[in-house]
């Protein structure tokens, strides 16, 4: 596993941006056993947003198949529609140069996708999300609708929270580990309802108990940065949605991550913290706080 973690890097995105931890990961998933030797190549998309990656991770196995993962901690309807897009963008990655205008057909490796969610909301085991969910009906313009829609995209959303999907957790050593420290962090917050204690607490607890124990003693310092950015951008997304912004947050513009900046702000977060979260110059910031 790299050591060049950023704070702005989620815990689970490191975690698993390691081609045989990803073998591992999708075999638990399909509950199927990858060779060995079957080459898995990374290609998450990198930009200047937050958390410097548009997608938690995307990898191709072999070169025949293409899998887009995401972690979520709250339900998210539009996860096809997201998906939608960023397999789009994986697929420029993927052909590069190539001409898609040439008189050849060009293979592209096929694309699977998953949600892992750990949230604290009720959700099923497992859930379907598919794309035709989102389509207007055509009905009301006299079109009749036909059985089968032209673009469809299947997303298996897998609830990996403690005492869920057992058998899938069960099969990747990374995966119940991060699930049974995500779950120490958890119950230390409700029992002395400080965050940061909370984190300290987990991480010393892991440790001691060989949960990602090699992972932790070399990085606790930037698992501890990376939980705490990650839970205070999703504080200030809570803020922005009750406002009624989310159109702007989606779109990631700049007068939208102002706005995410004075709403956080307001929730009392430094100006260091907001700038973390949002991109936004320190000075820039400052002159929001007044």
């Amino acid at each position: 596993m790299g050591a060049n973690i950023k704070y702005k890097d989620s815990v689970f995105s490191v975690l698993f941006s390691d081609p045989p931890v990803l073998r591992e990961l999708y075999g638990a998933l399909k509950g199927v056993s990858l060779p060995p030797d079957v080459p898995v190549a990374i290609n998450t998309l990198q930009d200047v947003l937050f958390m410097e990656r548009i997608n938690d991770i995307s990898f191709t196995i072999g070169d025949k198949l293409v899998v887009l993962l995401e972690h979520q901690s709250t339900i998210n309807p539009n996860m096809a529609l997201r998906l939608l897009m960023y397999i789009a963008r994986v697929y420029e990655k993927i052909l590069g140069d190539k001409n898609i205008y040439t008189t050849r057909a060009l293979r592209i490796p096929r694309p699977e996708f998953f949600v892992l969610y750990n949230g604290t909301a009720p959700y099923p085991d497992e859930q379907v999300l598919r794309l035709s969910e989102a389509f207007e009906n055509g009905a009301g313009l006299g079109i009749p609708e036909k059985g089968t829609v032209e673009l469809e995209l299947i997303v298996r959303v897998i609830n990996i929270n403690e005492g869920r999907n057992e058998g899938i957790v069960g099969r990747s050593k990374v995966l119940a580990g991060y699930r049974a420290f995500i779950g120490k962090v958890k119950e230390y917050e409700r029992e002395k309802g400080d965050r940061e204690r909370a984190l300290k607490l987990a991480i010393a607890y892991c440790r001691e108990h060989d949960i990602l124990r090699s992972f932790l003693e070399l990085h606790a310092s930037e698992v501890m940065n990376m939980l705490t950015t990650e839970w205070n951008w999703n504080d200030a997304k809570e803020v922005w949605y009750n406002e009624g912004r989310e159109e702007g947050l989606e779109k990631g513009r700049e007068k939208g991550r102002e706005e995410i900046a004075k709403a956080a702000l307001a929730k009392g977060m430094s100006p260091a913290m907001v700038s973390d979260i949002t991109g936004l110059d320190l000075e820039t910031i400052k002159k929001f706080a007044g």
